[in-house]
């Protein structure tokens, strides 16, 4: 019991001292909320829920909140820093940031035309900064050595001091060029110069070993060398030629990069990416010369030898002169000897960068022919050069090519081919950003310029931006525009009436007396053929032309592109039944409707000379309505998303909804009344929907038409014709079918009175069902079972000709078979071969 005692005593003792202090926190907590309103009792929230099941304390989302929150390292938490390989993190730098390797020279040339930028502006305060002799010339020169595998890029630009080079080399990812910019625009303090940041890693793609020697006004010629291993080193230059001024970049090329040892390799990459720098680039070449050196002895002998050979008794003396003339002078011989010199690279301005008043067509011409390098002698349709500002500055030209690509649209919605190229401060970037502009818009060639491009840092790919909506819509308002204009300014498209007018000129007659002169007016000259100048001859036919090659794109943009639908129906051209071959425009068709007329009639097929045929036509031809004629395919699919313009609806004519107008309408419908009913019955196993009196045919018995919105003849003929179309998932766009028949024809009105005497005749029946076949072939359809139609076109022969419906084909009579005897000409040929294999 005694034991107990001792640890009970100091338990009591802990709780003494522990219940006052537990008091006091409640007497204070109680104090603190007794000013507190008291709220009444609540309705649990999420009654029913499982407590404490999905639920966030309240205090604890808001230490989330707070944590998440919070921008600064906690002031008590230990602080450590990133550590990495350098020779690990240059080779992740290098092979993911470029996925090509012959960017290299684009990004050297870039940085090189920037560091002439620099002197350039610096010379602009003080001359003195630009020497004396070759050192003013501010150009870029390209050298190789094949022997020793070392490609050398060098500029006379501001050059980098010692500090410059352990700073912007040393560090990755420091761009100088960017620091130049920024303390230009605060301070204006122009003493940090610099001009490489991640692109000049891109040489550790094809070299293994760089060298980078650079003279800075400021500072002694120095070298820095680096194996991309994690380290460089920083000398000074005592043992390479004086630079003057600027920079060489020597790249000792890896043995798997020895393609860029090839002069016309590199010529390549200048043209592609560099072309358009501000400075001259000289590659330093080499070409082939012939050259007069003297002859050897032998040589001379050995030739005087052959020409006396070849030369004939009669010509001898002559020939003995001129070898006495030829001896006084020495021999010499051609050779062709390789001799070096600098070669211009880039010779082609970038004419976007200047004002387009100052640029005359001749430039326009040569600088298309360059950028889509097309050698031909064709000129551009037309361009546009226009410079963008606001949200977005850039500079761009479009060019309408002379002629289409064989497989434009071959290829139209696979293909990722743009021919818009993208720069970045006249460099190239690349031509692979579909996002500029749209696929129907991909034949024009041009290029966009922009400082502001959100590009990623190895220049190879776009961003997603809202700027590129921006570019591109304005790229599309330019391109429509430069469209639309081609056809205001082809004379052509202009109205007759507007463009040529009457020009009278009296025409007088002259008397001669001996006092007097009689003038005699004797009428007036119409003259309605005006001169035209050899500009607008030029722009004659231009339109026709476009449309010709690219039409089919104007389409394909009224399908895709709802926002610009009406601006692109505008361009539409087309040939109509008032057209005589020419184009028709939608404003010219409208201009020329008829004041009753509240639609626009047009019909698709194949051929203009099958439409101008066609039984839907026929009607309307008489009362004059002019209708248009689509031939291409892809205008069935245009149809469908053209429904109207400028308020005019669309009508197809072999489609329901046609309204002409007609007096006797009505009196019509109720006199085949009878006739419609019994022909609908009649066809019900060839789905024909209804039999109605037509109020579009002249001199056909019927026609066969579709409903309103399903597909028309000519479209289920292009569906059927796709190589993987499925006939059951297509049966629901066919349209219905509804024959129409036209009352004033003579073989309706007997078979109406037929039908009337007897309409169970199965001879009237089938007379029924075979013009039904007929028609529906001539409107356009392919008939489900061609065998029968044929067998009822037979059935009306024998008809015709008085032969018994049960007569038959005459059999043919069973011959025996004869064995084939061999006549005595082919046995004796036989006895021949065989003796002649004999004998071989």
């Amino acid at each position: 019991m005694r034991k107990w005692t001792i640890p009970f005593v100091l338990f009591l003792l802990c709780l003494i001292f522990l219940v006052p202090d537990q008091g006091r926190k409640i007497q204070a907590n109680a104090e603190a909320d007794s000013d507190a309103p008291v709220d009444p009792p609540k309705v649990e929230e999420k009654f029913g829920a499982v407590p404490n099941g999905l639920s966030t304390d309240s205090d604890v989302a808001k230490r989330e909140a707070e944590s998440m929150s919070r921008k600064t390292l906690r002031a008590s938490a230990e602080k450590f820093e990133f550590q990495a390989e350098v020779s690990r993190l240059m080779d992740i730098l290098i092979n993911s940031l470029y996925s090509n390797k012959d960017i290299f020279l684009r990004e050297l040339i870039s940085n090189a035309s920037d560091a002439l930028d620099k002197i350039r502006f610096l010379a602009l305060t003080d001359k003195e900064v630009l020497g004396e002799g070759d050192n003013t010339k501010l150009e870029i020169q390209i050298k190789l050595d094949k022997e020793k595998k070392i490609l050398s890029i060098r500029d006379r630009g501001v050059g980098m001091t010692k500090e410059d080079l352990r700073k912007n080399l040393g560090t990755i990812a420091k761009s100088g060029t960017s620091a130049f910019v920024e303390k230009m625009q605060t301070s204006g303090d122009l003493n940090l110069i610099g001009q490489f940041g991640v692109g000049f890693y891109s040489v550790y793609l094809v070299a293994d070993y760089v060298e980078v020697i650079s003279k800075h006004n400021d500072d002694k010629q120095y070298v820095w060398e680096s194996k991309a291993d994690g380290a460089f080193a920083i000398s000074e230059d005592t043992w390479n030629e004086p630079l003057g001024r600027g920079t060489e970049i020597r790249l000792h090329l890896r043995d798997e990069a020895g393609e860029y040892l090839d002069e016309l390799k590199l010529k390549e990459l200048v043209k592609k990416y560099s072309e358009f720098i501000n400075f001259p680039i000289n590659l330093w070449a080499s070409k082939e010369v012939e050259k007069e050196v003297p002859a050897d002895e032998d040589e001379s002998i050995d030739e005087e030898e052959t020409s006396e050979s070849s030369s004939s008794e009669e010509e001898g003396e002559e020939e003995d002169a001129e070898k006495a003339e030829d001896e006084k002078k020495p021999k010499t011989k051609t050779v062709k000897e390789t001799t070096y010199e600098w070669e211009l690279l880039n010779d082609m301005k970038a004419i976007w960068l200047r004002s387009p008043k100052e640029v005359t067509d001749e430039e326009y011409n040569k600088f298309y022919h360059s950028l889509a390098k097309d050698f031909s002698e064709d000129k551009p349709m037309a361009w546009s050069h226009f410079n963008a500002e606001g949200d977005v500055e850039f500079k761009a030209v479009l060019f309408i090519p002379p002629k289409a690509p064989h497989d434009l649209y071959e290829s139209y919605y696979n293909t990722k081919q743009s021919n818009l190229k993208l720069y970045v401060r006249r460099v190239f970037i690349s031509d692979e950003f579909n996002e500029l502009l749209p696929k129907y818009l991909n034949f024009l060639m041009g290029l966009v310029d922009s400082d502001t491009l959100p590009l990623n840092v190895s220049r190879e790919m776009l961003q997603q931006h809202s700027s590129l909506k921006t570019i591109k819509k304005k790229l599309i308002r330019k391109a429509l525009d430069m469209i639309r204009k081609l056809a205001e300014e082809d004379p052509d498209e202009t109205n007759d009436k507007e463009k040529r007018g009457l020009i009278h000129i009296p025409k007088f007659e002259i008397v001669l007396f001996t006092r007097s002169i009689k003038f005699s007016f004797l009428g007036m000259y119409d003259i309605t053929d005006v001169e035209e100048s050899s500009e607008e001859n030029e722009k004659k036919g231009q339109y026709a032309k476009f449309w010709n090659e690219f039409g089919k794109s104007v389409k394909l943009g009224i399908i895709e592109d709802a926002t610009n639908r009406n601006r692109l129906a505008k361009l539409l051209r087309f040939e109509t039944t008032k057209s005589d071959g020419k184009l028709t425009s939608l404003d010219q068709y409208i201009s020329r409707m008829k004041s009753s007329q509240k639609d626009i009639f047009y019909i698709t097929g194949a051929s203009k000379e099958q439409l101008e045929k066609s039984p839907f036509l026929e009607r309307l031809n008489k009362k004059d309505y002019e209708v248009i004629l689509f031939t291409d395919p892809v205008d069935e699919y245009l149809m469908q998303y053209l429904m109207d313009y400028e308020d005019k609806k669309f009508q197809n004519v072999s489609k329901e909804g046609l309204k002409l107008k007609d007096s006797k309408t009505k009196e019509l419908k109720e006199s085949f009344k009878g006739l419609t009913k019994w022909w609908k019955t009649t066809l019900a196993s060839d789905n024909v929907e209804d039999v109605k009196i037509s109020n579009r045919l002249a001199d056909t018995p019927c026609v066969v038409v579709t409903s309103k919105y399903g597909w028309s003849a000519y479209m289920e003929k292009i569906m059927h014709s796709q190589t993987l179309s499925d006939a059951s998932k297509q049966a629901y766009m066919r349209g219905k079918r509804v024959l129409e028949i036209n009352p004033r024809h003579p073989i309706i009105k007997a078979l109406r009175e037929r039908v009337v005497t007897d309409p169970e005749d199965e001879s009237v029946k089938l007379t029924a069902k075979l013009i039904y076949q007929t028609a529906l072939m001539e409107s356009g359809f392919d008939l489900s079972d061609p065998k029968d139609f044929a067998s009822h076109i037979y059935s009306s022969v024998k008809s015709s000709l008085n032969i018994s419906p049960d007569a038959t084909v005459e059999e043919e009579e069973d011959e025996a078979e004869e064995p084939e005897v061999e006549t005595k000409a082919e046995e004796e040929s036989a006895s021949e071969d065989s003796e002649l294999k004999d004998e071989l």
